[in-house]
This record gives C-alpha cells, structure tokens and sequence, in this order.
C-alpha cells in the first residue's frame, strides 16, 4: 500500500471521537460521526488508515453506485462475516430482507465491553437506492448500536446530501457530529514535495493537495518537469482525475457541465456565464440561477461578493472552489486528446504561455484563505475576515480587504491589500501607488486603514505598509 502522509489533525479528530468510546466520557456509549468531503479528496484512504491504526476490530463496507439494494445488503453482510469482529460468525450466511434486519446484523457482529469501529462508505448511494435505508439507520442507532462501544462513521462525497442527513426532519438529526475532509493543504504538499515554499504554492495550484496527485510529484522536481513528465501519460491522475470527478458530480453533458467549463476558463460574471453557455445566446437567468445554487451547494463552485461596509449581495463573483479542478478546467481537458495521440509537448507550451496570468488570479483565493489563519495579527487590529473588493466595472479591483466582520456588511475596514506573485519583480512604489488610488473606492475606508503587500519575490523597502507577507508566510499560515 502507498505510504501514508499528512492528514495529522484529520487522524487526530477522528482518535478523540475513538476516545470518547473509550473512555465511556459521552451521553451514549456509541459516537456516530458523519465524514464527508469532495470525491477523490482520500476519504477512503483516511478512514482505511485511521481503522488500521486503531488497534480496535472494524469492518467497512464500501456501497455501489445504482446497485440492488437486496445485493447491497448481501454484501454488507458478507463484509460483517469476513470482518475481525468478534461476533462475525454470528451473522455469517445471514442475509436481512430489509435494511432494518440487515443494518441490526451490525449490532450482533460488535463486542459490548470493548470499541469497535464500523464504517458504512457512500452513504448517499446507499440512500438513493433506498429511502428506507436512513428510516432503518435510525432505529437501529437509536435501539441498539449506541448503546455499544462503537464508533460508527458515515462516509459520502456528495457534500449537499450528506448534509441534508443532519437536517431537522431527517431521521438521522442530531446522531452525529460531522467531519469534513479537505484536501492536503499548502504545508503538507511543501513536505512532500520537498520544494521550496513558493515553489510549494505553485504545486499546491496545481495539484490541488490530492493526495493521489501529490504522490507522483517526486521530491524536489521542478514545475515544469512535473508537468512535462504527466503529459507523456494519457493515465497519469493529473489529467485523469478531473474528468473522474466531474462524472461522480456532473454525471452527463448539461447545462451545470457547461457552465463549469465557463467557470473554468475564467467566465466570473453571471451575464458572462450565461452568454458562453448559450453561445452568443444568453441562457435564460431562470435556468441558469438553479444551476449555480447546485453546483455552489456541492461545493464546486464558490460565490464571492465584495467586502466593504455596505452590502453588495447582487456583485457576485463566481469561481471554480478546488484549485486542481480550475487547474484541469483551464488547460488540460481540451489537452487530453493531444496527450493521448502523443503531443502532450503542445499542452505544455501552451501552459507555460498562460501560467503567469493564470496563477495571478488562482492565487488570490488561497492567500485570502491564508491571511485569515493568520489573524488576529498586532500589526492589523480589528482585521477578523478576509476578502476582496470590485465595483461593476471590476475597475477597481482590489485583491486584499480586512475587516471586522463578512455579513450582512463591515462595520470597520481593517486594511487593503495587494498581490504581486510574479517570478522576478518585487513588490515597489508603482505598486503602492496603485493600491492607493484603488483603495479610495472601498467603501468604509479612511485614512486609518492600513495597507498590506503580498509578493512571491518580496517587498522593496521604506515602503508605508502595516505588514508584508510572502511564500513563508502563506506556507506557515497552515500549520498555525
């Protein structure tokens, strides 16, 4: 099996939900934890590896998309036999006609003094097969498996659904705590890689910190020798993973399918999406406005709006949330067949042309992200969210904005920033200049606000500013 990295808070939650059935300190002797996170983030491998390291009998039973639910039973009952729990040949051969039966197999098959783990994967598909499957997941929680020992996690990459099983009315409500699984951030791909931290940042863009793309990049290689050697591959994750995901998420060729691409390739404005879909053509807003709640419920997409001291809720901004599937969405999938007919030379070159612009603005999320862990910093009081700030226009734009608080609006602007990730130059006057004259239009700022640099290749000095941040810091912002 693949060596294991990162994940060290992911296993250490999961150990303190283990310790709570250990130590018998909680309200029922059984925990149940619902781990959820977009498909293909190692989910799997996750719980795969925190049931091995446990040292407590387990048994994980894997779901099939579409499947029987009368197979899906079997072979979950197969699984139970086959498991180290004590009770598996109580149960072995013993087939339920319904989930009820099935599911109470689970509570046989556990010891009643020591912990035990048991792990159902692809909730959602077993749900969608099913209705009675969450009904019979209640009853048998509520009579039986809580009052064992056992921890019992509920694992799904369908985001929306796995959310939807906590809601009030569903019978599951108020059994579970959640646990969302994210994908390898900035630091752990800088200790896998073993590259330096700006270097770091641009695999992270790229990768997205998926584990299985991750572990192809050897220690130390180079951007563009990582990116070379993948397109020789027409197998390589790098370009198969996105088309995988997006099967898992946007099953066929639609509307939700094109308005990713649009996404993808750098369509922000919701008249802008509707036009690349329609083709000239504006799609109507009535099919478009449903499209994008889904996808942003998924988790796909994300939603920005500007950050000041009055609301602009209708300014939105939309943008591709994992950076490996703006990645994928950019540049390879319509270099996929040049790959495979032996060219992937021409993707290449074709990238190395855009790069530049490109990671200017697929920066811009992740050192948001990152100012934020960073806070609360001395040298920027009152500074509590991150964002940016654009009027209709997008003229000004301006990359960095700190404030009190998100919604419904700021009631003090902490600071204004800018972003400068270029290769060479550093971040100067003609910058400083700039942020000023945009920082004029953001609405609730004043003479006190403070202002804020981030740059890959560093600061010139003698320059007014609060703070300065550059690859170090974004990188030490992930293990705060």
């Amino acid at each position: 099996m693949t060596q294991f990295h990162g994940r060290t808070n992911d296993l250490a939650l999961l150990d303190r939900q283990l310790r709570l059935v250990r130590d018998g300190v909680a309200t029922t002797p059984g925990q149940a934890l619902i781990v959820t996170g977009r498909r293909r983030v190692g989910k799997s491998r996750l719980v795969q590896e925190f049931c091995d390291r446990s040292g407590a009998p387990y048994v994980i039973f894997q779901a099939s998309r579409g499947r029987n639910p009368a197979a899906e039973r079997a072979d979950l009952t197969a699984a139970l036999a086959q498991s180290a729990l004590p009770g598996a040949d109580l149960v072995a051969g013993a087939v339920g006609t319904d989930w009820n039966q099935t599911l109470r197999a689970l509570s046989i098959a556990v010891p009643e003094q020591t912990p035990s783990i048991i792990v159902l994967d692809e909730v959602p598909w077993l749900v969608e097969q099913d209705r009675e499957f969450e009904g019979a997941m209640q009853t048998v929680w509520d009579r039986y498996l809580s009052a064992r020992p056992v921890l019992l996690l509920l694992v799904g990459s369908d985001l929306s659904m796995m959310e939807s099983l906590q809601e009030y009315g569903r019978p599951f409500h108020g059994r579970a705590a959640r646990m969302l699984v994210r994908p390898l951030d900035p630091a752990d791909v800088r200790e896998m890689t073993a590259l330096d931290p700006a270097e770091a940042i641009d695999a992270f863009l790229i990768t997205g910190g998926f584990p299985e793309i991750v572990q192809r990049w050897n220690a130390g290689t180079s951007r563009t020798t990582f990116l070379r050697e993948q397109l020789t591959d027409p197998l390589s994750p790098l370009l198969m993973a996105g088309e995988l995901s997006l099967l898992g998420e946007v099953p066929e060729p639609s509307h939700s399918r094109s308005a990713l691409e649009a996404i993808g390739t750098g369509e922000r404005t919701f008249g802008t999406i509707a036009n690349r879909i329609g083709v000239g053509n504006p799609v109507p807003a009535g099919t478009l406005a449903p499209i994008l709640n889904t996808l942003t419920a998924k988790r796909i997409v994300a939603v920005d709006t500007p950050l000041a001291n009055r609301p602009d809720t209708r300014n939105k901004r939309y943008r591709i949330e994992d950076p490996y599937l703006r990645f994928w969405l950019a540049f390879l999938q319509r270099g996929i067949a040049e790959v495979e007919r032996g060219r992937g030379d021409l993707v290449a070159t074709r990238l190395e042309r855009s790069w530049p612009s490109w990671r200017g603005r697929a920066i811009e999320p992740l050192v948001r992200t990152s100012l934020e862990r960073l806070l609360p910093d001395d040298r920027l009081p009152d500074a509590e969210v991150v964002g940016g700030w654009w009027n209709r226009q997008n003229n000004p734009e301006v990359d960095l904005v700190g404030a009190d608080r998100e919604q419904p609006a700021a009631t003090r602007i902490a600071f204004t920033g800018s972003i400068k990730w270029l290769e060479t130059e550093r971040f100067g006057q003609r910058d400083v200049e700039s942020l000023i004259a945009g920082s004029m239009s953001v609405p609730g700022r004043d003479h006190t606000t403070r202002l804020v640099a981030v740059s890959r290749n560093g600061v010139e000095t003698g320059l007014p500013l609060a703070a300065s941040f550059g690859p170090e810091e974004i990188i030490a912002a992930w293990r705060s």
